[in-house]
């Protein structure tokens, strides 16, 4: 396939417009107000009486949990096996139809339909990430990493607004859809158009990328996929410098992804913003985004990775410690709009930086992306789970969110010590 094509390049962005929905509405901004509003303070979580909050924290670390032990050994099969698309359909079609499912979930009398849909949800998401991450090498040259990235999570944030604003608009124009009023039916069909959204516009993605092979699986392809997984852990092992990069992305990436996911929690229980609100914050978030992507993709072309990065987990120390002392909704508006700009920024970046390291590697790309996968995942596990933890020790969530600039100032002491023109030199090798 020629490389720099406009046609694939677009192909290949227009899954984070399909997939993006997912995390924006069921992640981020209506679904844990909603799973909040509609079960009780209190859930028996296997034996244990939870809060719901943290019941709701855990079920995103354990879906992630699973992808970590999945994404290796599925990885190894897609590089050898030249199964890339077919997992990406696959995670697809378990994700799309698992917000479908979650339109069922109505209150505490079906809180595990709710619970459970919402992981395989997840994990149909970030399950589906890894292959689709590692198509970037393999369709764009190096000098265009940084812009092709922003432009797939431009494309994220814009599809997933669109979907949201008018899931929004059915919520308080109700009756301009045949939907009685006061009832939770415009967000359960949401979740549903979701699922639509997703597998619809991915349909796209399916058609103009690299379509793999059509041979049937074998015993043989997963002992070699495994193969494949060891001999790139086995470089990553003696790459000190891509190592530090991972370390970087693993602690900062766990004070990012818990905000993403827990931050309307946040908002909900500590400043009693509605659900309608907070899908306010979220456009407002969503929409700086897309131009924090382009922003930090120029600066990044004109300093490097290395200082754009910095920047960015500095300022995110700077969120965490002023949404601890935040007091009001206008302050928090204004918070939303910082964390929006560096979001975009940090996401994209972290795969254009990888992209670059490891751009040599063309035939490990899935394996190589698998491990920054699973870094990410377990990054996510981690903070959400410390979220949780210091939510039930301590009752109080504003020490939860203070809690994760600990990770930005680690994530922030390891990219300093990263050498990316040193990175780049030894996996090229």
């Amino acid at each position: 396939m020629a490389l720099n094509d406009k046609k694939t390049i677009t192909g290949w962005a227009f899954y984070d417009w399909a997939n993006s929905a997912y995390f924006l509405v069921i992640s981020t901004a209506i679904f844990p107000a909603y799973f909040l509003a509609r079960t009780s303070s209190k859930i028996d979580f296997f034996g244990m009486e939870l809060t719901n909050s943290s019941v709701f924290s855990y079920a995103v670390s354990l879906s992630y949990l699973v992808i970590v032990f999945l994404s290796p050994i599925l990885s190894g099969i897609a590089d050898y096996g030249g199964k890339r698309m077919f997992f990406l359909k696959l995670f697809t079609v378990i994700g799309s139809v698992s917000c479908i499912a979650l339109s069922f979930f109505t209150g505490d009398s079906n809180v595990w339909i709710g619970i459970s849909a919402f992981m395989l949800a997840t994990i149909g998401a970030s399950g589906g990430m890894v292959f689709y991450n590692a198509y970037l090498p393999e369709i764009v040259t190096e000098d265009r990493y940084d812009q092709v990235s922003a432009k797939g999570f431009a494309y994220g944030y814009i599809g997933s607004v669109i979907l949201l604003v008018f899931i929004l608009f059915m919520s308080l124009k109700p009756l301009m859809f045949g939907i009685p009023e006061g009832t939770t039916i415009p967000y359960r069909l949401g979740f549903a158009l979701v699922g639509i959204w997703w597998i619809g516009f991915a349909q796209i993605t399916f058609i103009r990328l690299p379509k793999g092979t059509s041979t049937s699986f074998s015993k043989d392809m997963i002992s070699k996929g495994i193969d494949e997984i060891k001999k790139v852990l086995f470089k990553v092992k003696n790459n000190s410098n891509l190592l530090k990069f991972l370390a970087a992305f693993f602690f900062y990436s766990a004070g990012v992804q818990t905000v993403i996911y827990l931050a309307s929690i946040f908002a909900k229980e500590e400043l009693k913003f509605e659900t309608d609100e907070l899908i306010i914050v979220i456009l407002i978030l969503q929409l700086v985004a897309i131009v924090g992507a382009y922003l930090f993709a120029i600066i990044s072309d004109k300093t490097g990775n290395k200082i754009s990065l910095i920047i960015q987990v500095i300022i995110w120390v700077i969120i965490a410690v002023i949404a601890f002392l935040i007091e009001n909704k206008t302050q928090f508006y204004a918070l939303a709009g910082f964390v929006g700009m560096v979001m975009g920024g940090i996401q994209s970046q972290s795969r254009s930086a990888y992209s670059k390291i490891i751009d040599s590697e063309k035939e490990d790309l899935t394996s190589y992306f698998s491990f920054y996968d699973i870094v990410y995942k377990l990054s996510i596990v981690i903070g959400t789970f410390a979220f949780g933890i210091v939510n039930e020790i301590t009752g109080d969530l504003r020490k939860s969110v203070l809690s994760l600039a600990f990770f930005f100032l680690i994530g922030l002491v390891f990219l300093v010590l990263t050498d990316f023109k040193q990175a780049e030199t030894a996996v090229n090798k």
